[in-house]
């Protein structure tokens, strides 16, 4: 199977060139606009329910996940990581003396058959067979209650705006002109550049930068603050930041891409301050994530709007024409996938039905899939001293952990905030090999209100790198043995 192979299979399952648009039915409870991880759940929830339901997409559906997002970046991950490991395996006895050789183009072969193994579960045909009308199109409201796509009208109870977001675009002088890649265009790439330069140290600069140095370019990691991964524990991110320059990644701090030129020997980028000039072979543009709002006409169905943040809603996800509710990128802050299909059920629940589901009173973790990962649900230190909640810390280090120690993943630590002089907690922010599997322990108590004390009772399997949880709960009861309780203990003893 070869990658033209796969990629056009991918396509005829997500955005068939021989698709027809259905005929509309005359009114749909449910009209979804976007076909990403949001408008999927919704349109197959609804659809489930027995509501009439229409689904639009303009591009490919599966959205920013299944193309060029959680899928193949995971999928490139894993490739990365297993070539660290292979170079790393002297240290546990293993040697390969003839050396190890990527091979970028079957690394990038396997993402690919991988993205396409995957696509089923979103192919339009599917949801066809789900009861759900599917139309391929850019859709744009005519009014209140009507969009358009493809020369057709649809009229609708409910709608739900889930097109996602795209990546930002910095204006930078000469940009546009030598080109560049971004999340949506890199996993196109079938040879290894020998040099990379990725513009922005968030999650998926820094994924991306690592994994790359793994492959074996020489990758420069531009970051405009002080350190990468600005919005994560700044212990957390030294770690992951220390991890990366090991692998050789190189970090410029405090740096802007003033301009771009293009000589004969490539790409020239004029960073400031005082840098100077540095040539690549690519760049890559990783800053941020713009909502895709500018095309569907959104005054005309009086709803609010920002070109930056996205659509306006309320804590039920309703903007403000109340017929139409919004979720995902496009609304949120948090722009996961888990998070899109999160808030897609609260739609649903307040679309449909008489509901009055909460955004608040939702618990979203998120993971940065660096070596180390970073794992984070609710508020980092920094957030709670912002917001003037006083909070008792706990952190344990991973070097006391007996399964890190025999896995050789001593670098990291289990750090939870909670309430000052409660059990209750309020964040909690792991880095470790398999932190995000690790949070979700932290995730479930936060979103059922156990405190810290509960987690003290749970039996975990020995030696797991998660028992750094029960660890922290330990030293939570260990907390409560003041002075006093002591004083108490000893008489209870002298007694009997």
């Amino acid at each position: 199977m070869n990658d033209k192979y796969s990629d056009n299979k991918l396509d005829q399952l997500v955005a068939p060139s021989d698709w027809v648009n259905p005929t509309p039915q005359s009114r749909y409870h449910l009209v979804v606009i976007g076909g990403g991880p949001a408008g999927l759940v919704a349109a197959a929830g609804a659809a489930g329910l027995g509501a009439k339901v229409a689904l639009i997409e303009r591009h490919r559906l599966g959205g920013d996940c299944l193309i060029h997002g959680c899928v193949p970046s995971k999928a490139l991950l894993k490739s990365a990581r297993m070539a660290a490991n292979v170079r790393d395996a002297k240290r546990f006895g293993i040697d390969f003396p003839d050396g190890m050789r990527v091979d970028f183009s079957a690394v990038m072969k396997r993402m690919r058959d991988v993205r396409l193994s995957l696509a089923p579960n979103d192919a339009a045909e599917r949801f066809r067979g789900l009861g759900v009308d599917v139309f391929f199109g850019e859709g744009r409201f005519v009014g209140a209650d009507t969009i358009t796509v493809a020369g057709q009208s649809l009229r609708f109870r409910r709608a739900v705006i889930a097109t996602g977001s795209r990546p930002t675009i910095p204006t930078i002088s000469g940009l546009r002109e030598n080109g560049f890649f971004t999340n949506e265009t890199i996993f196109s790439l079938n040879e290894l550049p020998k040099q990379l330069t990725v513009l922005g140290a968030g999650p998926i600069g820094c994924e991306l930068a690592q994994a790359f140095a793994r492959f074996g370019s020489r990758v420069t990691l531009i970051a405009s603050g002080p350190t990468i991964l600005p919005k994560e524990d700044p212990a957390a991110a030294k770690i992951v930041e220390s991890a990366m320059q090991s692998e050789g990644v190189e970090i410029l701090r405090n740096s802007r891409l003033d301009r771009i030129e293009r000589t004969d020997n490539g790409a020239q980028l004029w960073l400031e301050p005082n840098i100077g000039v540095r040539g690549t072979e690519a760049l890559m543009v990783a800053v941020g994530r713009t909502p895709n709002v500018d095309s569907l006409d959104l005054n005309k169905a009086r709803i609010e709007f920002d070109p930056r943040d996205g659509v306006i809603v309320d804590d039920h996800f309703r903007t403000s024409n109340h017929r139409i509710f919004a979720a995902g990128d496009v609304c949120s802050k948090f722009k996961f996938t888990h998070a899109a299909d999160a808030m897609a059920r609260i739609v649903l629940q307040n679309a449909l039905f008489p509901g009055r589901g909460k955004g608040s009173s939702l618990v979203i973790p998120r993971c940065t899939y660096t070596d180390p990962e970073i794992g984070t649900v609710g508020l980092t230190e920094a957030e709670a001293r912002d917001r003037n909640i006083a909070v008792d810390v706990l952190i344990e280090e991973l070097s006391h952990n007996d399964r890190a120690v025999l896995d050789g993943d001593t670098e990291g630590f289990a750090k939870v905030l909670l309430k000052r002089g409660t059990d209750r907690i309020i964040g909690a922010t792991i880095v470790a090999s398999n932190a995000g599997d690790m949070l979700n322990e932290l995730t479930l108590a936060m979103t059922a209100k156990l405190g810290l004390s509960t987690l003290a009772k749970t039996i975990h399997p020995y030696p797991t790198q998660a028992e750094v949880i029960k660890r922290l709960a330990d030293q939570f009861q260990r907390r409560r043995l003041t002075p006093t309780v002591k004083k108490w203990f000893a008489r209870w003893f002298a007694w009997t």
